[in-house]
């Protein structure tokens, strides 16, 4: 130090941070910081960055630092460059994650209790992890509106949320029906989207004989007394006993041919590698057709006996499988789009655990991926399964249990993507926006183009409640701006809990009747 010219400063050797961070913080308080450069901003032109909400379940982590503390950078450097840069910040304090959370802390003690008391529950675990949260994001010196924030639970919130859904339905947007989407058989809901991560997962190939009934033997001149199936691929067994169609692409060439002494129908194309799967030593071609020249006909499935039916569908390809598609409406999106066109109902025998219901004799009661095993082993049994291995590929989780998904066919509600140019319109908007990175206009842009109908419905307790009546005695939904209203200041008043506390009476407009059939009971 004798030898460097060092400039001359109070500022202390050490920083001293762990003593001199709290310091700076309540002294930012009691001068109130936040609202110093709030006034001092007044004026200037605006910056608006939307705080999306962390979830109110536990402590912070690096991730939810990390947002905050970048959020923080953007704004303040903002507001240096003469923005005047608002921050709220929020809390998201509904949802899976937190009842999740106080499901774990109930125990055995939630059977005993009622939704209101469980939803309770769940407003004081948000609370208290909002606080603790808030505290630690201050820690971080991050500068806001922290005496007021956003809250989806306050009650003027809550009846925001339901409002926006009243939006949607009297813009005839929203459909209630019987669809297949993703399923958490642990949480027991259905999933969205934006729900679903996709991860490696095992599963069993097989494919298997479904014997041709006699329209389909007489469509393709087959001599009585000749043993003849179709070949089917599928890499859930477990969707079989749902099974009601086989669908062939209606422009591919299909092959007939004689091996071990019987018949089976497969592409052309897929002949040589099912074949070597299959076992053949040696095979014959009887006849070549056009996928369309079965549809209409029929099959016998090999596990219930019932007639299943041929039919064409776009979307079939010869990349694997055997060119005939396993087609389960209940358990599918595609199967579900052909089977309205062919009037098939989306039959799902699965319930809310995941386990077969009792219209699947021999497995019922038996947890779908668990029911593959013994599946295999009856088409085995049966002497159709013509192929077994297994096969490792990207398949939906549950983002929340980690757990695979099932498509199950339930009754939801979507709001329609396709009614009224929704889509069209949101593709709209976003392209009028000025996107930061670039590469999220194409992104998301990707999303709204590709999305299907949007569930939005979920089979939990702790959430705004899909806030419909309809009458008990013609089933019709009171879908009117005046029970909207009143459902609206009823929620600002008591918030969302009301739809699980009051009556059906009090949740209507005094002496509101049916317009459809004048009645004046409902149903929530």
């Amino acid at each position: 130090r004798k030898t460097l010219n060092l400039p001359k400063t109070s500022f202390s050797m050490r920083a001293k941070l762990p003593q001199r961070e709290p310091e700076m913080l309540k002294h930012w308080g009691e001068i109130d910081l936040y609202g110093k450069i709030r006034e001092a901003r007044l004026g200037a032109p605006r910056f608006i960055l939307h705080d999306g909400p962390p979830y109110a379940n536990g402590s912070i982590h690096v991730g939810t630092a990390l947002n905050k503390i970048l959020k923080d950078i953007v704004v303040k450097s903002r507001t240096m460059s003469g923005y005047d840069s608002p921050y709220v910040p929020g809390w998201d304090c509904h949802g899976l994650p937190i009842e999740h959370m106080v499901d774990k802390k109930l125990g055995a003690k939630k059977l005993q209790m009622g939704v209101p008391s469980i939803r309770r529950a769940c407003r004081e675990y948000a609370e208290r992890w909002f606080k603790v949260q808030r505290k630690e994001f201050v820690r971080l010196g991050v500068l806001g509106q922290w005496n007021d924030p956003y809250l989806t639970m306050d009650h003027e919130y809550e009846a925001e949320i339901a409002s926006a859904l009243h939006g949607f339905m009297l813009a005839g947007y929203v459909t209630r029906g019987l669809k297949p989407v993703h399923w958490c058989s642990e949480c027991r809901t259905a999933l969205a989207e934006a729900e679903v991560e996709y991860s490696d997962h095992t599963s069993p190939s097989v494919t298997v004989a479904f014997a041709l009934d006699d329209d389909a033997r007489e469509r393709l001149e087959i001599p009585a007394g000749q043993n003849a199936a179709a070949l089917i691929w599928t890499t859930t067994p477990w969707t079989l006993p749902a099974n009601l169609a086989i669908a062939l692409h209606p422009d591919f060439e299909y092959l007939l041919v004689r091996a071990d002494g019987r018949l089976w129908i497969v592409a052309a194309e897929l002949l040589a590698a099912n074949a070597q799967a299959a076992g053949w030593a040696e095979h014959e071609t009887i006849k070549m057709f056009k996928g369309g020249v079965l549809e209409g006909t029929h099959y016998v499935h090999p596990l219930t006996n019932r007639k299943g039916l041929f039919i064409i569908a776009p979307y079939v390809t010869l990349e694997q499988g055997t060119g005939l598609v396993h087609t389960a409406p209940g358990h599918g999106a595609e199967d579900y789009v052909i089977g309205v066109e062919y009037g098939l109902e989306p039959y799902a025998p699965v319930d809310d655990d995941g386990k077969f219901t009792d219209d699947v004799e021999d497995w019922a009661g038996l947890h779908v991926h668990e029911a593959n095993g013994p599946i295999v082993d009856k088409l085995r049994e049966l002497g159709i399964l013509l192929a077994h291995t297994e096969v490792s590929h990207s398949y939906p989780h549950c983002w929340r249990s980690k757990n695979p998904v099932i498509f199950r066919a339930t009754n939801q509600w979507f709001i329609r993507m396709d009614r009224q140019e929704l889509r069209e319109r949101s593709q709209a908007a976003l392209h009028d926006a000025n996107w930061i990175p670039h590469w999220g206009e194409a992104r998301i842009d990707g999303m709204v183009e590709n999305r299907p109908d949007w569930c939005i419905s979920r089979q939990r307790m702790w959430g705004v409640p899909i806030a419909v009546l309809t009458c008990e005695a013609c089933g019709a939904a009171a879908i009117d701006e005046t029970v909207f209203d009143h459902i609206r200041r009823t929620f600002v008043k008591d918030g969302s809990d009301a739809w699980y506390e009051k009556e059906t009476t009090e949740l209507l407009p005094p002496g509101y009747s049916c317009g459809a059939c004048s009645a004046r009971t409902f149903r929530k």
